[in-house]
């Protein structure tokens, strides 16, 4: 595996939601392990990883347990204020999938792991059977803007690549209220096509697109 595809000792942030490559993710930031970590990571220009929780909370608790999933997103910062001290508001940008190939707790309770990059998606227009889901996404997505006024407080990022299927379903996934461990088995799958029929499958279900 060539170094290009492999990060060691990336820092971890454990988090009760999945963040998809492209997306964004609005952070506030309090515990002392994780304002040392976003500090160092804002200094650097360096990524840290998003991963799903699958046991504990996202505050320390002694004597706790975190376990986490082992497929994540590294992500960027895109923002980062501070209104008080001891308080980071951050705003972090999904860029690639990672898979953990090794992972510890240091002792002030940072976890950190060895990641090998997963490959991002193929391009794949949306078929004509799927186009419904993404005309609905750009509906919303107007509807959105009309009510935000600020596209910097946006829930998507631009550009928009609404024939785009890996696209199109990465922000279903983060628009739609889905069981954590469903979003996490859709942000996994490597085919972008099925991940955008299955949401299509929910959208039929629920209305929003036939």
């Amino acid at each position: 595996m060539s170094s290009a595809l492999t990060l060691n000792s990336l820092p971890l942030f454990p988090l009760g939601t999945v963040l998809f490559p492209g997306g964004l993710l609005p952070l506030r930031v309090f515990e002392v392990r994780y304002l040392d970590m976003i500090g160092k990571c804002h200094k650097a220009g360096a990524p840290f990883g998003v991963v799903a929780l699958s046991q504990g909370g996202e505050v320390r608790v002694p004597g706790g347990t975190e376990a986490f999933a082992t497929v994540g997103t590294l992500a960027t910062i895109a923002g980062l204020d501070t209104p008080q001290p001891g308080l980071m508001v951050i705003r972090a940008q999904g860029e690639q999938r990672f898979r953990i190939t090794s992972s510890e707790q240091l002792k002030h309770g940072l976890w950190v792991a060895n990641v090998e990059r997963m490959a991002a998606d193929m391009a794949v227009a949306v078929p004509d059977d799927l186009k419904s889901t993404a005309q609905a996404l750009e509906r919303l997505i107007q509807s959105l803007q009309q009510k935000s006024q600020d596209w910097g407080q946006m829930p998507v990022n631009g550009p928009l690549h609404l024939n785009d299927c890996g696209w199109v379903a990465n922000r279903w996934c983060e628009l739609l209220p889905l069981p954590l461990q469903l979003k996490q088995r859709l942000m996994e799958l490597d085919n972008p096509l099925v991940r955008l029929e299955l949401v299509g499958d929910v959208l039929a279900r629920t209305g929003i697109a036939g």
